[in-house]
């Protein structure tokens, strides 16, 4: 599979096999998502064939499907038992007629379709569906809530929660931890690890991985190469095989540059002859590829100072939108602290921050900044006014000042290559979308960070450089994360937004 004069993959190959939960791992723009789509036929490669076994059902975590937006949660639920309601309907239709005729082949048709039922366990779906509303944290969104007034996150929480329930024999999940908070996340660890079923997963959510695969497809350079093993024990292997290939890149360049000084030598001599043949036998050497080395990024959010002590002062904050979501806050902020806001999604994390930042209005109290606040603010959402811009176009329009050579650099700093920042901004992957808005952040000098889920879509190697970044960043900084390791070393104190209390946390101390 390519795009323009981008080669994803090259002859690639694996098996998914029967029991197997395989991780999709590889940095952001490598083809990870491409991968699933090309699988679930919603995009074609270019060549090569998907073979699945014949009546396998695969379940597949489409963020952006289609759903009815007049459907309630419930209702939208109950979609993954069509078949079988629709049954139901068929029996009480029956029972009924037979009320009327008595016709014996009527009973004979009903009895049929009760064994169905009974065998598909259709008296217990009610449960089940209760048990992963309450699991995914879905009855703090309301059952009756529907599906068109839903957040991003919320409808792709329900979208998850109708795949695990139609238990299909193949799962495919893209990046499912996105809108999932630590219980929601230990919820479907546990799903996963009881699912008798193949799955295949794309997370950068390392952690999560290793507690849920015991086999891995790395995606890098156009290859796609399996491991067996967990995520861990696959990086090992990874490493292993690339230290390998090293040692013998390294020994055939001696023997290539061995062979050349003797050509270079004796072309022209009395050894011509003997030149000629290695000259031959160079030409046709298998040449050893070196272990490619993956795109770096690193941030620097550029810091000005203030002399204020106090940098946030919330108090007795209510915040929502017809009602309100959480009991009065009240907190301070002091200068240079970091800050993480946690608690189960939908609990108002992000409205919490969009209300201080005076983005939605406040339902009662107040939140001040220092006067000499300068904020940098990153919104979770992947939005653009114009999705056809480039990532070019998209800073010039905003920083019209800046040379086109300041913004390719800067963008080459956060890891994204000079070929995508000219691509069209819809054409690129999510964690790339997210570099673009971090390398913005980049051009606004302030000394007070928010970050709301920076995390999302982001490789392991990017995250840990935004990590350092944020730690060498000398102002306040308030992060939303779903992520307890990014937390880790990071934060001076939490705010459990469910529990509505501050609680101090040392540097070194685990979430």
């Amino acid at each position: 599979m390519s795009f323009a004069e981008k080669d994803l993959y090259k002859d690639a190959e694996f098996t998914l096999e029967k029991g197997e939960h395989m991780g999709v791992v590889g940095q952001n723009g490598v083809g990870k998502s491409t991968l699933i789509k090309i699988i679930t036929d919603t995009q074609l490669p270019l060549t090569g064939d998907i073979k699945w076994q014949k009546n396998i059902k695969v379940g597949y975590l489409d963020q952006y499907a289609d759903i009815e937006d007049n459907l309630t949660l419930i209702q939208f639920l109950r979609t993954a038992f069509a078949d079988l309601y629709k049954k139901n309907e068929t029996l009480t239709k029956l029972y009924e007629t037979y009320a009327e005729t008595a016709d014996d082949k009527l009973l004979e048709r009903a009895g049929t379709i009760q064994d169905e039922l009974d065998s598909s366990d259709f008296y217990d779906v009610d449960t089940r569906i209760e048990q992963t509303i309450v699991g995914l944290g879905l009855d703090s969104i309301g059952r009756d809530h529907l599906v068109g007034k839903m957040s991003g996150g919320q409808r792709s929480k329900i979208i998850l929660a109708k795949m695990l329930l139609a238990d299909p024999d193949v799962i495919l999940l893209d990046e499912p931890t996105n809108y999932l908070d630590v219980n929601q996340i230990e919820w479907l660890v546990d799903y996963l690890n009881n699912f008798s079923g193949a799955a295949m997963v794309v997370s950068h959510d390392y952690d999560f991985l290793d507690r849920i695969t015991n086999c891995i497809i790395n995606v890098a350079f156009g290859k796609i190469t399996k491991y067996r093993g967990n995520f861990k024990k696959a990086m090992r292997q990874r490493k292993e095989r690339e230290e390998f290939q090293q040692k013998q890149y390294d020994k055939q360049q001696v023997e290539i540059e061995k062979a050349e000084r003797f050509i270079r030598k004796n072309k022209a001599g009395s050894k011509s002859t003997m030149a000629k043949s290695r000259e031959k036998k160079l030409s046709h050497m298998d040449k050893i590829d070196p272990p490619s080395t993956n795109i770096s990024a690193s941030f620097n959010f550029p810091y000005e100072d203030t002399g204020s002590h106090e940098a946030l002062t919330v108090d007795k904050l209510s915040v929502g939108y017809n009602k309100p979501l959480l009991a009065p806050v009240t907190f301070t902020i002091s200068m240079g602290e970091k800050v993480g806001f946690s608690g189960f999604n939908g609990v108002g994390k992000s409205t919490l921050i969009k209300t201080i930042l005076k983005k939605l209005p406040a339902k009662g109290g107040t939140a001040k900044f220092s006067p000499s606040a300068i904020i940098n603010y990153f919104s979770q959402d992947l939005a653009w006014d114009n999705n056809r811009m480039t990532p070019m176009q998209i800073i010039s329009d905003k920083y019209p000042k800046l040379s086109q050579r300041t913004i390719r650099t800067k963008l080459a700093k956060c890891g994204l290559d000079a070929q995508n920042a000219i691509k069209p901004i819809h054409e690129l992957s999510g964690g790339e979308q997210t570099k673009v808005k971090l390398a913005m952040m980049e051009f606004v000098p302030s000394n007070f960070l928010i970050m709301d889920e920076p995390t999302n879509h982001l490789d392991e190697e990017t995250k840990e450089a935004l990590k350092r970044a944020i730690d060498r960043f000398s102002g306040n900084v308030i992060i939303v994360s779903h992520e307890n390791s990014f937390y880790e070393g990071l934060v001076d104190k939490v705010l459990n937004v469910e529990k509505l209390s501050l609680r101090e946390r040392a540097k070194n101390e685990t979430l």
